[in-house]
């Protein structure tokens, strides 16, 4: 019985650190959640960089700091390099109501990236990325600069809690076993 259960302990902790180890970087660009795509063909990739605060770290929707902010986006469709694409960032989530913080025109981009420097403080954005192709292209990132997800800190924590419960479920068990309490008794009889 405490076999079996140090054993699932051991693989429902690991079955929950497998799904958090890949991170922005490190995996295909289409399990990236930094990538969209609207058919089988056109896929764009947003990377977001602080060098002033982290010059080696790259982000995507979370942006830890307010300040200068540099957005590269990788236009991995070649048909998305035949067209003016522009983006436009706006404090908020409306393209046309709400303020816009940075804006780079449409223009062609034969390598395939686009960049982009604004300065975002604290809050909410939206990126909109707009091919004038036709049918014309459009995608969308939300960003938030300096808030807490607390849905990321529930699954960050869920793995270790459920380890801990089933540890203490384990010493439990353990220490109401007959054996530790014959053992327990003849401790106490020395």
């Amino acid at each position: 019985m405490i076999k079996q259960m140090i054993q699932l302990t051991i693989i429902v902790t690991a079955a929950l650190y497998c799904g958090m180890a890949g991170a922005h970087g490190k995996v295909s660009m289409d399990e990236d959640t930094c990538t969209r795509r609207l058919d089988d063909d056109s896929m764009v990739h947003l990377s977001a960089y602080q060098p002033q605060h982290e010059p080696s770290n790259q982000y995507c929707t979370e942006i830890p700091r307010e300040g200068n902010t540099l957005l590269v986006i990788d236009l991995a469709d070649q048909a998305l390099r035949d067209i003016p694409v522009g983006i436009r960032v706006v404090r908020g989530t409306s393209e046309v109501d709400d303020e816009t913080v940075a804006y780079l025109r449409p223009s062609y981009h034969p390598d395939g990236v686009m960049r982009g420097e604004t300065s975002l403080d604290k809050g909410l954005y939206t990126v909109f990325i707009n091919g004038e192709g036709i049918p014309p292209v459009r995608y969308e990132y939300a960003l938030r600069v300096q808030m807490i997800n607390y849905a990321n800190i529930f699954r960050a924590a869920i793995g270790p809690l459920i380890a801990l419960l089933l540890l203490t479920l384990l010493g439990y068990k353990l220490m109401k076993s007959q054996r530790v309490q014959d053992w327990r008794a003849s401790r106490r009889l020395r």
